[in-house]
């Protein structure tokens, strides 16, 4: 490896360590006991093949999706955070479609849910996007709010247009069984939309080591100035085709989530899976291979919040706090690496 990958992970592994110092301190602090937390936290969620096939990877492919559209934003320069309202908006037209397309055969039916959930998360990138290049609006600001229009539609949408039968619960009816995805491991629920994201990973890899517009989006996260002195793609361009194509994956996730594990749309359908993405990313050091890595870790500790809080007795919003604390170790492992190896 570069001198560069072995920094990368060195910043990963000092930071998981960190952070389970921290954890761990915090733990005895409140009383509980830190070796049982971990202990369950495990089993829970790497107990056994079943456990791992059907809990971990099964959380772990909309983090790894998004994940992936989180780096692609970041490695170009885009500093992308909507993609919580993006998953949302790919989630709404999964349903949607799924629940009209009858008896389509599955092999036209999955295909055109995958399209138009990330056809909608692209849409959904599409006015921030706009904002940044016309407007020179930043797109923290607009990704954000358009989270929150984005789980505000879904309240609306289960309530209103698509509410099941009875008109009782806010949730949609169950989608059509042609869209649902198969499993690839009978009797564990891990479904093709594991295959699809590590297919999607090096994809991307490739797409941004091996392409002429693939060095360009690289070229722009690191320059916009040397971007647009190179002149073979015009700066415009190349953000919006980085706010689409980040938009378009966390919509996909959306849309994979519903046809491979939910097979329904309800509110709360994501515990923050867009913003988790983010500490997926920054783990990964914005490699896209990694994030398949990253992305299993944070379904790992997703997976392991139950077992925690049944056997330790520590509630599970303890683990958003755990990858917190990953995004915090992360940031400030990397300051420290920086500081170490800047030049006298």
């Amino acid at each position: 490896m570069s001198g560069h990958a072995w920094r990368a992970l060195a910043v990963s592994l000092i930071a998981v360590l960190l952070t389970t110092l921290v954890t761990a301190s915090a733990l005895m602090l409140g009383g509980f006991s830190p070796l049982l937390a971990f202990d369950s936290l495990v089993q829970g969620s790497l107990g056994s093949i079943d456990i791992f096939l059907g809990v971990t990877l099964v959380r772990a492919v909309p983090l790894i999706l998004t994940g992936l559209a989180v780096t692609v934003a970041f490695k170009s320069g885009v500093w992308n955070i909507g993609a919580e309202g993006q998953f949302y908006a790919g989630a709404i037209a999964a349903v949607w479609v799924g629940l009209g397309v009858g008896d389509f055969p599955s092999f036209l039916s999955i295909p055109l849910v995958f399209l138009a959930a990330a056809a909608a998360g692209s849409f959904w990138a599409f006015l921030p996007a706009l904002m940044r290049i016309r407007l020179g609006v930043g797109e923290v600001v607009t990704t954000i709010l358009m989270n929150f229009v984005a789980i505000h539609l879904v309240s609306y949408v289960v309530r209103w247009p698509l509410q099941e039968a009875r008109g009782i619960f806010p949730n949609t009816d169950l989608i059509s069984d042609s869209v649902r995805l198969p499993s690839i491991v009978p009797g564990t629920g891990l479904h093709l939309g594991f295959v699809v994201a590590v297919i999607i990973a090096i994809g991307l890899a490739v797409f941004f080591s091996s392409t002429v517009l693939g060095f360009s989006l690289r070229s722009l996260g690191e320059s916009q100035e040397v971007t647009r002195v190179s002149g073979r793609f015009h700066v415009s361009q190349l953000l919006f085709v980085t706010f689409l194509l980040s938009g378009c994956l966390a919509g996909l996730a959306g849309g994979i989530e519903i046809s491979g594990r939910t097979f329904a749309l309800y509110e709360g359908l994501s515990p923050g899976w867009g913003y988790t993405a983010i500490a997926v990313a920054l783990l990964a050091n914005l490699n896209f291979k990694a994030v398949l890595l990253t992305g299993i870790f944070f379904g790992a500790l997703e997976g392991g919040a139950g077992a925690m809080q049944r056997e330790a007795g520590i509630p599970a919003a303890w683990v958003s706090g755990i990858e917190a604390l990953v995004l915090l170790s992360v940031l400030a492992s990397d300051r420290l690496f920086r500081r170490l190896l800047k030049p006298k």
